[in-house]
């Protein structure tokens, strides 16, 4: 997936949470960067990585929709879904809920954050980060899943307008967020009980993939500092998160502590510094795969001022996650638990 600045903070980008596209927009009018192609430079050493390109749906047949059903969308409005032979899920974190549930094969349109490989061949509904109203009614789609950050907001109106249901849901920040994002989704499509039985499966698996953090994850002393990292090369864009970023519970979840948040960096994200990186001391930086790609992985990233002075910088300890995944809350998270676990306990390189 190609990352693409076209007034980001329009909708929900990729991986980070809305919050990051408004500071992704001040960051590019500060540094007056346009859009561009993100570098291809392979990491050095690049770390292991989850299977990211495919979901897996619940087994056995798939379901069959109970409708229709009135569920309350997020931004207020009571909506009523009579058929979803037709969905188009405008997030990729919405359409991997839907694919794992095994409503796959009603879906007919994708976001361009949806990378994994059952969607890939699915028409794009998409220019850049925003969606296309008229792309989607093109496809005369049944329902319309979305983010309440999804955008542009006139779009979202125009396709409610036509007559499509459009039902929005509260973008996930952290785990406590997985189930609460499948509940919502599987009520809007009409299949509770596979809604119910994907929390299980994937309330499960998280359970056993945290029984693996070395030390239980428990001791302070055990528990490394991590820094998540959200960084675009070619458009100069290099910010730290902080309490507000989505990464922290991943990284607690993982045994690690939150760097940034630690240090007092209370909003979603800020610029990096010399003087942020030297607080947040991590011992490990996160980082997205596509965004170590675009600095030209670790050896350019330890050329990002204050980088190289950080243990983390020192000992090239760097956990890379694919952006399909990292930020997304659902039911492959525990796929990105198990490599960040992996990775953040790991020796440096």
């Amino acid at each position: 997936m190609t990352a693409t600045f076209r007034e980001p903070a329009r909708r929900r980008l990729s991986r980070p949470a809305a919050a990051l596209a408004a500071t992704l927009a001040l960051a590019l009018a500060l540094t007056g960067c346009g859009g561009g192609t993100d570098a291809t430079t392979p990491p050095a050493k690049p770390a292991a990585r989850p299977a990211a390109d495919r979901v897996e749906p619940l087994s056995g047949p798939a379901p069959r929709p109970e409708l229709p059903a009135t569920v309350r969308s997020a931004d207020g409005h009571d909506v009523t879904v009579r058929k979803a032979d037709r969905i188009v899920p405008l997030t990729g974190s919405l359409s991997e809920i839907v694919f794992s549930l095994g409503l796959g094969g009603r879906v007919v349109a994708r976001d361009i954050t949806a990378t994994f490989e059952q969607a890939a061949k699915l028409p794009v509904v998409t220019r850049a980060h925003d969606v296309s109203a008229e792309g989607v009614l093109s496809l005369k789609p049944d329902v319309v899943l979305a983010d309440t950050t999804t955008g542009p907001a006139e779009a979202v109106g125009q396709i409610r307008d036509a007559g499509v249901p459009v039902v929005t849901f509260g973008p996930a920040k952290q785990l406590a967020d997985v189930d609460t994002r499948i509940d919502a989704v599987a009520a809007a499509l009409g299949v509770r009980t596979a809604g119910d039985a994907l929390k299980t499966r994937t309330g499960r698996r998280i359970a056993a993939v945290r029984k693996n953090i070395p030390h239980g994850g428990t001791e302070a002393a055990d528990r490394p500092r991590v820094a998540f990292l959200y960084l675009r090369g070619s458009a100069s864009v290099y910010l730290i998160g902080g309490a507000r970023s989505g990464a922290g519970s991943l990284i607690e979840a993982a045994g690690g502590i939150d760097a940034g948040k630690e240090s007092g960096l209370a909003k979603d994200f800020t610029p990096i510094t010399s003087e942020a990186l030297a607080k947040a001391a991590p011992d490990v930086i996160l980082v997205m795969t596509k965004g170590l790609e675009s600095v030209g992985g670790i050896d350019g990233l330890v050329k990002i001022p204050g980088v190289a002075q950080t243990p983390a910088g020192m000992d090239r300890r760097v956990a890379a996650v694919d952006d399909g995944v990292l930020l997304n809350y659902g039911p492959r998270t525990d796929a990105v638990l198990r490599s960040l676990i992996q990775q953040i306990h790991a020796e440096g390189k």
